[in-house]
């Protein structure tokens, strides 16, 4: 129920909240963006030599591990 255009929208106007730059291939980062009222995380990887973006997983971020902003991660 996720659509490109919403994904697209959340890498162009989100926010980082964490980056992750010891992945392999390529560092990545998750990014926290709005989607008419819903959350939603997109993790991307950056292989800055060929400027291309790859969309790693993206999903509605769920209170159960996140708190109320759906930035900050809960601890156990």
């Amino acid at each position: 129920g996720i659509s490109r255009k919403d994904v697209f929208e959340v890498i162009l106007k989100g926010e980082i909240i964490k980056e992750y730059l010891d992945d392999k291939p390529f560092p990545s980062a998750l990014i926290f963006g709005w989607v008419e009222k819903n959350p939603l995380h997109v993790v991307v990887a950056m292989d800055e030599n060929s400027d291309i973006c790859f969309v790693v997983t993206v999903y509605h971020p769920d209170e159960k591990y996140f708190e109320r902003d759906f930035k900050t991660r809960k601890r156990k």
